[in-house]
């Protein structure tokens, strides 16, 4: 008898299921530092290594230890950009470039501003500087042309030889000649200088008399009228007036104008006015003339 096949079924195990046996079979226990392979997946994912298993406890796995993946979505797709959002930014860049610009713009006027009411002070001083300096020398020069002209002066001087006759002069007291251009003059009676009329009014000359011009070199003078004590009988025309002139109740003025031009003057340029009164004394033998008048009767221009 052949016993080989028989002791072979007698030896073989039996085979259980390993879910269903009741001692679980004993495996080789993993070495601590030596990880276990990480399944082979093909999930789009990028898998990273599995922890390794911890080690058993007396041979039966202290617990169970399931692997941690660690998943990596992708980038989320860009959200579209409104076009009423690209306005809105668009519009509010180009009111910060326009605030901005305005600012600058603002900055640099109030620069120019100050710069020019700075110049304008210097402007306003050099001005000021520029028109004193103009008017002292326009005094400076008024005084020369002053110190320059003629200035005609007109005096009473008893005439030479003649006794209580008085002759009315102008003389030329300036540096250049002079043109006597016309000359009026009029007696006046009156108690006494307040009496006079506040401004001398002079009578124009009478027809078919004209003046003849005279021309007065510097210290050079001129008779303009002549006046006597004869004279005097003559002007108050009746016996009661001259005894009036006699007792001083009323007295007699003669009061005159002399108009004259500066001959190295340029043309058009106004005359020079020379006003003069005097007061004839009418005495008992003699007689005599004296100035007389106020500011009014007695002016030069």
């Amino acid at each position: 008898m052949a016993p080989g096949p028989i002791s072979a079924q007698a030896t073989a195990p039996p085979a259980t299921h390993p879910q269903t046996s009741a001692t679980p079979p004993k495996t080789p226990l993993a070495h601590p530092q030596t990880p276990a392979a990480a399944p082979q997946t093909s999930s789009p994912y990028p898998v990273p290594a599995t922890v390794p298993a911890k080690p058993d406890c007396n041979g039966v796995p202290c617990e169970d230890q399931q692997p941690r993946f660690i998943v990596t979505l992708p980038a989320p797709a860009p959200t579209p950009w409104p076009i009423h959002d690209r306005i809105l930014w668009a519009a509010c860049l180009m009111l910060a470039f326009v605030g901005y610009a305005g600012v600058f713009i603002l900055r640099k006027i109030e620069r120019n501003t100050r710069a020019i009411e700075a110049m304008a002070g210097v402007a306003q001083e050099t001005a000021i500087a520029a028109s004193e300096a103009a008017q002292s020398a326009l005094l400076h020069a008024q005084a020369i042309v002053n110190a320059e002209r003629p200035w005609v002066l007109v005096t009473a001087e008893p005439s030479h030889g003649v006794e209580s006759s008085f002759e009315i002069t102008a003389t030329n007291r300036g540096r250049t000649p002079a043109t006597i251009t016309s000359a009026f003059d009029q007696i006046v009676f009156a108690g006494d200088e307040a009496h006079l009329p506040g401004v001398p009014e002079f009578k124009p000359v009478e027809s078919g008399a004209r003046f003849v011009p005279v021309i007065l070199l510097p210290g050079e003078a001129a008779i303009l009228k002549t006046f006597r004590r004869e004279d005097v009988k003559a002007l108050t025309g009746s016996d009661e007036k001259f005894a009036s002139i006699e007792s001083w109740a009323e007295r007699i003025y003669l009061c005159g104008k002399v108009t004259y031009a500066d001959l190295i003057a340029p043309s058009g340029k106004e005359a020079h006015e020379t006003n003069w009164c005097c007061w004839y004394i009418h005495g008992k033998q003699r007689s005599a003339l004296v100035p007389a008048g106020g500011a009014a009767y007695n002016t030069h221009t």
